[in-house]
């Protein structure tokens, strides 16, 4: 009971708990990128990605493909721990977008279940955890820096 209450911290459970952040927050991003890959004729030609999305004019293809390459693809990087701040600019970038341009900045709405949490700012804000804090010890990032 008394470690419960603790404040000293174990460097073990610290690089555990980051490693199941990493991939717990990348496989549940993973899965956004990956239907967005195989679905990306079709997707490319909706009206949300030509019209509301188009990043910098660019159109709706390319846009998609942005987002596809930082859901899906930086999201592996950082579930094996390789290139993982450089992996996390994109994603941070990607729900920065969304939450200030898609949303309007709304954080907080109302839903069915009551008062809902934006999953864009909350994957912003692990995003930037994660880049303030590293990778951890269980990296690719760690045996490369040896």
């Amino acid at each position: 009971m008394k470690r419960l209450f603790s404040v000293h911290y174990n460097d073990h459970a610290l690089d555990i708990g980051f490693f199941l952040l990493r991939i717990a927050v990348s496989l549940a991003m993973i899965f956004y990128g990956f239907h967005k890959l195989t679905h990306f004729t079709e997707m490319a030609q909706e009206d949300f990605w030509v019209k509301d999305i188009n990043f910098m004019g660019k159109g709706g293809a390319v846009s998609l493909a942005l987002t596809v390459f930082a859901e899906f693809f930086c999201s592996l990087f950082i579930i094996l721990g390789f290139c993982t701040r450089i992996s996390l600019i994109p994603l941070l970038f990607c729900m920065g977008y969304i939450v200030a341009i898609v949303d309007k900045y709304e954080i907080v709405s109302s839903g069915k279940h009551g008062h809902e949490l934006n999953h864009a700012f909350f994957y912003f804000v692990i995003y930037l955890v994660l880049l303030l804090s590293g990778p951890g010890k269980w990296s690719i990032d760690r045996l490369i820096s040896r």
